[in-house]
């Protein structure tokens, strides 16, 4: 049995409402006893849950803290799985401060940090992977990054790791019988153990390379604009945040340091960072600009090289394309819609050989539909095939996916060469790492571990 516990469950500050989340197995009597229904006839502790009733809670004196809702949640049938109380009440510090303390003096304690969805997952509410997913919600910075943590919410994750796991207990199932019945069953089928164990080594790999496309939509990337002064990087950076956000003039130089915005591009979320036009300069402000923008390009996960199709490849621009090194990189002809341009596809050929090159304008946001699926397929490292997942997995699950793979390496070269119960060894040791992803075979420092970021309150 596990204390009783509260928390406030909103962000701190002003808003329509605030909410303190009870959770324990004495949460309705002891909300009973704060808790002044509007109408006299109306005993909390004998509502059915998932109602609402209106009241106000009250302090020690029995004076009224706050007029709230009062929602009630019984078990299992809630999110811990134990009796829930949450308190509506107005939105602000101070309210919600106050009916926290009417609270705790009924003997409630703080939760500690994610210690609802702990106790989620201890009472078999959400299994751990569903568990990791709440907080992927939570920092969720796009759509798509959202979309993939409701899935995982919702046991897309732990539907692939309980099929792997069903074809490696019948393959444990026939190794164990080939073992203990030798006379009935026989010798193990080496044909179709191999076969189950590549087939699952595949998925595994699968899931992996899933998760790191994955990682993209979580954590985002950083993309540098480049290029010689009053190329057009700022006019370019206007144009993708569908904003104003950089001045632009025909001054050369205008940006002297890096400008950055976030922003999302097909789903995934950006850093953004203008920067200033690199070149040999005598003014000290400028040059400290250049540095910083030649350190921004060097850290960048995709660079933008800008040209001016109306000035031609200067010898500027190839020492600039020079220092950025082999990073993943776009090369854009700016300036499209000028009638006099003086890039030719054979000056691309010859100067950035294999370079992907786009014509855009910034001005007229001509091209910028073509770069933004070109950064798209160059981030997630070419087209996707048509029945990859579409997977969201943490470090943690990926450690045990890997132990789990590195087991079935071992089994399959091991296969026909040694005892049947050595190979037995390493098909219970990728169970045993599968089953760490759902959360069948956690240690209490690891549970500790996967709740150590989650907020109070969650």
């Amino acid at each position: 049995m596990y204390d009783d516990i509260a928390a406030i469950s909103t962000p701190p500050g002003e808003g329509g409402i605030a909410i303190i989340r009870l959770s324990g197995n004495e949460v309705i009597e002891k909300a009973a006893q704060i808790f002044k229904p509007r109408r006299d006839e109306i005993d909390i502790r004998k509502k059915e849950g998932y109602s609402l009733t209106l009241g106000w809670i009250i302090d020690a004196d029995g004076e009224t803290v706050d007029e709230v809702l009062l929602a009630l949640m019984r078990a299992p049938r809630s999110y811990t799985g134990e009796d829930v109380v949450e308190i509506h009440c107005h939105g602000g510090i101070l309210p919600a401060r106050r009916c926290l303390e009417a609270v705790l003096r009924q003997g409630v304690r703080i939760a500690e940090p994610g210690e609802f969805t702990r106790r989620a997952f201890l009472n078999g509410r959400l299994d751990a992977t569903q568990a990791e997913a709440v907080i992927e919600i939570i920092r969720a910075k796009s759509d798509k990054s959202m979309k993939l943590a409701l899935k995982q919410l919702g046991g897309r994750n732990s539907e692939y790791i309980h099929t792997l796991e069903d074809r490696l207990l019948e393959l444990n199932a026939m190794v164990e019988a080939s073992l203990d019945f030798p006379e009935e069953v026989g010798d193990l089928e080496y044909n179709r153990a191999e076969v189950i164990m590549l087939e699952s080594t595949e998925v595994i790999d699968r899931i992996i390379r899933a998760g790191k496309r994955a990682d993209i939509y979580r954590e985002g990337i950083g993309i540098a604009i480049c290029g010689k002064p009053n190329v057009g990087k700022s006019s370019l950076l206007n144009t993708l945040l569908r904003k104003d956000r950089a001045i632009v003039t025909s001054i050369p130089g205008t940006t002297r340091d890096v400008i950055e915005e976030q922003l999302i591009i097909k789903g995934i979320p950006v850093r953004l960072m203008d920067t200033a036009g690199i070149h040999i300069t005598s003014d000290v402000v400028e040059k400290i600009g250049v540095e910083k923008s030649q350190e921004v390009i060097a850290d960048a996960d995709l660079v933008l090289f800008l040209l001016d199709a109306g000035d031609g490849i200067t010898g500027d621009d190839l020492n600039i394309y020079r220092n950025i090194g082999n990073q993943n990189l776009i090369i854009l002809v700016n300036k499209e819609d000028l009638e006099e341009k003086n890039i030719t596809n054979r000056d691309m050929e010859q100067y950035f050989p294999g370079v992907k090159v786009i014509k855009v304008s910034a001005k007229e946001e001509l091209g910028i539909d073509e770069l933004e699926d070109n950064i798209e397929e160059m981030v997630l490292g070419g087209k996707l095939q048509s029945d990859d997942l579409e997977i969201m997995i943490n470090l943690r699950q990926r450690e045990a996916l890997l132990r789990a793979h590195h087991h079935l390496q071992d089994a399959l070269k091991e296969l026909n060469q040694v005892p049947l119960d050595c190979l037995g060894v390493d098909i219970w040791g990728a169970l045993e790492a599968l089953g760490e992803i759902t959360g069948k075979n956690l240690r209490e420092e690891v549970i500790d571990r996967m709740f150590h970021d989650f907020c109070i309150g969650k």
